[in-house]
């Protein structure tokens, strides 16, 4: 059976139900590589479980968050065991074939990638394309950004730096094949609607576009 790969497995809250429905795939031995977008905790707070379920698995992150990382778990738990991701990507070895580590720095973190997978051409986007929708609403894919999903636009005005590094990203990611936009929290991006959010966050004035004075002043 091939190895495989979890993608930012989330905090302690995930651990246990991400750990059975892994199972259903492949066992958990098998399982030779963390990936985490950035190290924030709802993305790799459950490292230290993930270190103790899995003899091999290596934790791959941004050479930003390899000194981070460590402090999720037990002293010596990630020796030898940490591959850092340089600024500008890499592939990813998983079996025969590999997944893309894509830069999308300062989307949210200013160590931050993106991972997308050429076979089933999914992007696993992170912060990225995010919709307050949770529930059944969460498992339905989004097809078309009319109407805007809830909360998507507020949620990318704040998070997201600048519309320079939207620009640069959305560069980059026209030159791949991608049927699914698969985003950290929210439900995926099919269809029309990937074409649609990349032109969207293309234009989008975001982050420090948006402060000024009058949000940097001394509080009364």
């Amino acid at each position: 059976m091939a190895p495989g790969a979890i993608i930012d497995p989330g905090g302690n809250l995930a651990y246990g139900e991400l750990y059975l429905g892994m199972s259903r795939h492949f066992p958990p031995n098998r399982l030779s590589a963390i990936l985490a977008s950035h190290a924030d905790p709802d993305i790799i707070a459950s490292l230290d479980r993930w270190m103790t379920a899995t003899s091999d698995a290596k934790l791959y992150v941004s050479t930003l968050w390899e000194r981070f990382v460590p402090h999720f778990c037990k002293p010596g738990k990630t020796t030898g065991r940490i591959v850092g991701i340089p600024d500008r990507g890499m592939r990813i070895p998983i079996g025969a074939t590999h997944l893309l580590a894509l830069p999308a720095h300062f989307m949210h973190a200013e160590g931050n990638f993106q991972f997308y997978d050429p076979i089933s051409r999914i992007l696993f986007s992170g912060d990225l394309g995010v919709s307050m929708l949770d529930g059944a609403q969460a498992t339905r894919a989004i097809r078309s950004l009319s109407p805007m999903p809830p909360g998507m636009e507020a949620f990318h005005r704040r998070y997201m730096v600048s519309n320079k590094i939207l620009r640069l990203w959305a560069r980059m990611v026209r030159t791949l094949p991608i049927d699914v936009i698969a985003p950290q929290h929210g439900a995926p991006l099919v269809g029309e609607a990937v074409e649609q959010f990349i032109d969207w966050v293309e234009t989008l004035a975001c982050g420090v576009d948006l402060m000024d004075e009058s949000i940097y002043t001394v509080p009364l």
